[in-house]
């Protein structure tokens, strides 16, 4: 059994399934790209941490400019691949730049459903309901236990661009089955198992939006594993390669830039990626005359090398990756595999585990896990039952939270709130909700 390309690249609009495609120059991939850019949710991810949390450098990247980046290398992996894949399905009615388009919003949106604090904001969540918290899970059917035991951003996001934002429509954004199919890292529910399978080391959508994820699912043609879960859409593996790309190479980059990694450790790293002829230099290189600006040219470089090598695995694998047997990464195929491993080393014990960003992750766990201890309890009393300082609680929480029925619409509704909050937002309502500050009286 093989994915058709002509259903992959559905125009559907998940929510106004019955609209004909609209006319005009921009393709409906490219007004994909649109909804979200000029999304509030993508505005806050300025305000999100990449590597270094809450910087005061104005060079590092933040979940924003990393999101832009990782779209631009993602435009350009599924453009080359496109010429691939149209050269090789001659009835298909698309072009290479449209291949471009759909990777390019899927990356754009990759990291929208990330909580406040990085990584370590997803294991925050996931620690308050497993320690000592349990009983607010009680009554919840084993799959929406796990969608706050395993709380995962990427679940989140499919969540935050088909449902939490502009909620007056179905389907949210209402962007394309293509896109939305793209997006799905990990197409399989909580409840699944977890394995090294690249596919399935983490889940993709909420029980709540199982519906939806289902419908664009069996829309674009995804092969159906089980109940529950499904092989990947192929461009969704040109949207993680993108992200591998630049969080590899660009962290690298920052590192150096705020002084956790050497000029020489980073040069190093990045020559064989550039220069893989073995060459000593370069005219452009030599011209430059500081250790910022030499490595930003070589990263620059090792980008280009790495998505032309990145292209090459996508061909040679094609035929496993249209079957939905493929279970690695296309990076860790690419021939520069093994330097892209070392820089990750470097970057785990340079830049990953600094003092700073550790404290300030330690200190997530606390802002996000005294959130949940405010949020939780007052939404899941009834009105009447409610004391007058949950009251006050739920009043400060936006309407669109505090809306649900049930005990696992309730505690979404805390989890929606708190991932959709920036890091300084959430650092200044945890400290007014415990009399830290106070509005007005803050120095």
């Amino acid at each position: 059994m093989t994915m058709e390309w002509q259903r992959l690249v559905s125009t559907k609009r998940l929510g106004r399934e019955g609209d004909g495609t609209a006319a005009g120059t921009r393709t409906e991939y490219m007004r994909d790209w649109d909804r979200l850019v000029y999304s509030s949710a993508f505005r806050r991810l300025q305000d999100k941490t990449q590597v270094f949390p809450l910087s005061e450098s104005d060079y590092v990247r933040t979940r924003l400019t990393h999101s832009i980046e990782v779209s631009s290398v993602g435009r350009s992996l599924g453009m080359q691949c496109g010429h691939f894949i149209v050269e090789n399905n001659k009835g298909i009615t698309l072009d290479a730049q449209d291949f471009g388009s759909i990777v390019a919003a899927a990356c754009l949106a990759h990291d929208i459903g990330n909580p406040p604090f990085g990584h370590s904001g997803e294991c925050a969540i996931q620690s308050w309901f497993s320690d000592g918290n349990r009983q607010y899970l009680e009554g919840l059917s084993k799959r929406q236990q796990n969608d706050f035991l395993k709380f995962e951003g990427n679940a989140q996001g499919f969540r935050l661009i088909t449902r939490l934002q502009n909620e007056i429509n179905r389907g949210g954004f209402q962007l394309t089955y293509a896109v939305l199919a793209s997006f799905g890292k990990y197409p399989q529910a909580s409840d699944m198992p977890i394995s090294k399978k690249i596919s399935e080391k983490k889940f993709g959508y909420c029980d709540d939006d199982a519906d939806n994820f289902t419908l664009v699912a069996n829309g674009v043609g995804l092969i159906k594993k089980n109940s529950g879960a499904y092989c990947r859409h192929p461009l969704a593996f040109l949207m993680e390669a993108a992200d591998d790309i630049c969080y590899n190479v660009v962290d690298l980059e920052d590192g150096h830039r705020v002084g956790r990694v050497s000029f020489e450790q980073a040069k190093n790293l990045l020559w064989e990626i550039a220069f893989p002829d073995g060459k000593t230099s370069s005219p452009s290189y030599e011209r430059i005359d500081d250790d910022d600006g030499r490595i930003e040219y070589l990263r620059a470089r090792a980008i280009g090398n790495l998505i032309e090598a990145t292209v090459d695995v996508f061909k040679q694998q094609y035929v496993h990756i249209m079957n939905g047997e493929l279970e690695n990464d296309l990076v860790s195929l690419c021939k520069y595999a093994a330097n892209l491993k070392a820089i990750s080393k470097l970057s785990r014990e340079r830049i990953y585990t600094t003092p700073t960003v550790l404290q300030i992750e330690a200190a997530g766990f606390e802002i996000l896990g005294g959130l949940l201890d405010k949020f939780v309890p007052a939404l899941l009393n009834a009105p009447d039952t409610r004391s007058k300082a949950h009251q006050k609680i739920v009043e400060i929480i936006p309407s669109q939270f505090t809306k649900g029925k049930s005990r696992y619409e309730q505690l979404l509704s805390a989890t929606d709130y708190i991932s959709g909050m920036t890091d300084t937002y959430a650092l200044k309502l945890f400290r007014r909700l415990h009399g830290i500050e106070l509005p007005g009286l803050t120095q």
